[in-house]
């Protein structure tokens, strides 16, 4: 039979991990207290003693399980650029509107730029007005890679292509209404990687 500190420290284990999956914040002393149906300074002692046994972190106030720890995913932070052609080229725009955080597990490693699709010359690969493109930042590119190139200092969302035999770049629309743009060079400024797509239909 559990003694009943053993019972008390699984209920605020519990306690503590369900809290925290649907407010994701750890409860107060005081919350944790009512939900155990104990004093704030009883909880706040064997939060300290469960501390030292490495049951859980308990600091400043501060508490982690390791349920908590396991279910935190590593985010990489990517600012959002504005607007991106998927029409005609559109001047380069730097400012950042904002920022949002990625899952590691989902979009890898790297420097990431988030970009807002304008225009439909890229609908026959997925990429939507309005979309939201995921762009790993780099000046390498691949044949077939869908890029942000960078040409007479406006930039644009294409599939990149390079034409050996003519010494050209070929920027291709996946929109059979559109016709590449073929220029003697262009300079890569990012690999597309993701789409982030709103799926809920426009009222």
């Amino acid at each position: 039979m559990q003694s009943k500190d053993k019972i008390l420290m699984d209920n605020i284990l519990k306690a503590v991990d369900e809290f925290y999956g649907k407010y994701y914040r750890t409860p107060t002393i005081r919350e944790l207290g009512e939900i155990c149906g104990t004093s704030h300074i009883t909880i706040s002692r064997y939060l300290r003693q469960m501390s030292e046994m490495g049951m859980l972190e308990y600091n400043d106030g501060n508490i982690t399980t390791e349920k908590m720890s396991k279910s935190k995913p590593e985010c990489v932070s990517v600012p959002i650029l504005g607007s991106i052609s998927c029409g005609m080229l559109l001047e380069e725009e730097g400012n950042v509107e904002s920022y949002v955080r990625l899952p590691v597990e989902l979009v890898g490693r790297g420097e990431f730029i988030c970009l807002k699709a304008n225009g439909d010359s890229m609908i026959d690969a997925g990429i939507d007005d309005g979309d939201y493109v995921l762009i790993n930042k780099t000046t390498e590119a691949c044949d077939g890679d869908i890029v942000v190139a960078l040409v007479d200092n406006e930039n644009t969302l294409k599939r990149f292509y390079r034409d050996e035999k003519r010494r050209k770049v070929i920027l291709h629309p996946e929109n059979k209404s559109y016709d590449d743009i073929v220029v003697n060079s262009c300079e890569i400024q990012g690999v597309a990687v993701m789409v982030l797509k709103d799926l809920r239909k426009k009222l």
